[in-house]
């Protein structure tokens, strides 16, 4: 914890985060720009660096309270006592898109700061990334009612069928709301369309 940002008024903190969140993720830690970052918080340089020695004191900071997010406002907020394969699936969708909506960033800065070699990932950001990954394979497997399952599929196979239809489609839905203003769109045509989706994978997969 940075004890002087921290004492910084909330919504300077948010500013300065969330264009450092946005700088990294689209350009990396190598070509993220501090003077951008600067510029689109409305801040002075000599500001910036009076919170964080370098920019690298920087990434670390941003990483670790992406991480942190991901755990108290992504992962706490599934309910793993649905047992139902493809309801679980549907309901991580929907807290996974409120989710975005709040922090846009976050999770395309961490897919591209462990996809990097050159990023510096300091241990302890490294730890929670990886207990972050086994807590996922958890919330998405664990409690899980097979029985619902036809008896000719193998369960594992169709949880792995199931998992990449929902992720090709959400990629899909994600390019074609790209550039969009998602706080002023309607998305209920697009949630009606996924619903849709849903049960005809039922209708595969499940027994009647």
């Amino acid at each position: 914890m940075n004890p002087a940002f921290m004492k910084l008024d909330l919504d300077k903190q948010k500013n300065i985060m969330e264009a450092a969140m946005r700088e990294f993720a689209e350009n990396g830690y190598e070509k993220a720009s501090t003077n951008r970052i600067v510029k689109e918080a409305g801040i002075g340089k000599g500001t910036l660096f009076y919170y964080f020695k370098n920019k690298e004191d920087l990434y670390h900071y941003v990483l670790n309270a992406c991480l942190d997010n991901v755990f108290d406002e992504l992962l706490a907020k599934v309910d793993t006592t649905e047992t139902d394969f493809i309801e679980r699936l549907k309901q991580i969708a929907q807290v996974k898109a409120a989710y975005h909506l709040e922090y846009p960033y976050d999770l395309s800065l961490l897919g591209s700061a462990f996809l990097q070699d050159d990023a510096p990932i300091p241990e302890d950001a490294r730890q929670k990334y990886e207990k972050m990954i086994r807590l996922q394979e958890t919330i998405i497997y664990d409690n899980i009612d097979h029985s619902v399952f036809r008896s000719d599929l193998d369960p594992e196979k169709a949880f792995r069928l199931i998992q990449w239809t929902l992720y090709g489609y959400q990629e899909e839905l994600t390019q074609r709301l790209k550039q969009q203003d998602l706080s002023s769109i309607d998305l209920t045509p697009y949630w009606e369309e996924f619903y849709g989706y849903i049960d005809e994978l039922k209708k595969v997969f499940y027994h009647v």
